[in-house]
């Protein structure tokens, strides 16, 4: 499964400037070896310049799936996920540990002395307080090389968005990335969706060759936890298994 890019807020911000600008400069159309730069009042001139766009269709198209299927976004997320493969390891370690631990307390509960009990639940407790916190940190961490790669990708891709659909006669697109009632679509057909155009020109566009064939894109840092036998009586639980919020 590819490990999709949640878009945050600010990435939504993103998004909208780029995309602004974008559709400036194409509405300007700059002279040769002039550099396009961007005014002060870009984005309600990127406003005014939507309000003229001939094209009457309307067209929807998956960002996060774009970004992390074109052979730029694959490439740089699967070497996202070599990079953590160690943290993740490292934390599938940790959980390991602690949940023997657990187990250990479970199995010796009743021959434990109060004093030894209360000993091995403050261990328990403080290797769970580590692990929680080294997960958290792990995810918060990936997360935002995640969406580096995701801003750096679409920051390349919005001004092809914006040409593909004025070519193509398209007076609005719609993000499917979210599906509704958190995204704007409520119901859309596959003769609508530009995302798979869109890559293969991004993928001309850039250059950048196809991962060979059985690579795996990054996946969010999600340790493997196992279940104990039984339920440790201590107040000591569990460590859950944990994936990235959802923005």
């Amino acid at each position: 499964m590819i490990g999709m890019l949640t878009i945050s807020k600010f990435a939504r911000v993103t998004v909208a400037v780029v995309f602004g600008l974008s559709l400036f400069a194409l509405a300007q159309g700059p002279a040769a070896g002039t550099p396009a730069a961007a005014p002060p009042n870009a984005p309600s001139a990127a406003a005014a310049a939507a309000a003229q766009a001939t094209g009457t269709k309307v067209g929807t198209i998956n960002i996060e799936l774009a970004i992390f299927t074109c052979n730029e976004g694959r490439r740089d997320a699967e070497a996202l996920s070599k990079k953590f493969e160690p943290k993740q390891n490292e934390l599938k370690a940790s959980a390991d540990e602690l949940d023997s631990m657990q187990k250990q307390l479970t199995a010796q509960q009743d021959k434990l002395n109060d004093e030894s009990r209360d000993k091995l639940v403050k261990q328990i407790e403080a290797k769970k307080k580590s692990y929680d916190r080294a997960t958290q940190d792990a995810q918060e961490d990936f997360q935002n090389q995640q969406g580096e790669i995701g801003n750096k990708v679409l920051t390349k891709m919005a001004p092809l968005i914006v040409k593909y659909a004025s070519d193509n006669g398209y007076g609005m697109i719609l993000d499917t990335s979210q599906q509704w009632p958190r995204g704007p679509v409520i119901w859309y057909g596959p003769a609508v969706d530009i995302t798979q155009p869109v890559v293969d020109a991004y993928n001309v566009q850039s250059g950048v060759p196809a991962p060979a064939a059985g690579s795996t894109a990054a996946k969010p840092v999600k340790p493997a936890s196992s279940t104990p036998a039984s339920k440790p009586a201590a107040p000591a639980t569990k460590p859950p298994a944990t994936t990235p919020p959802k923005q």
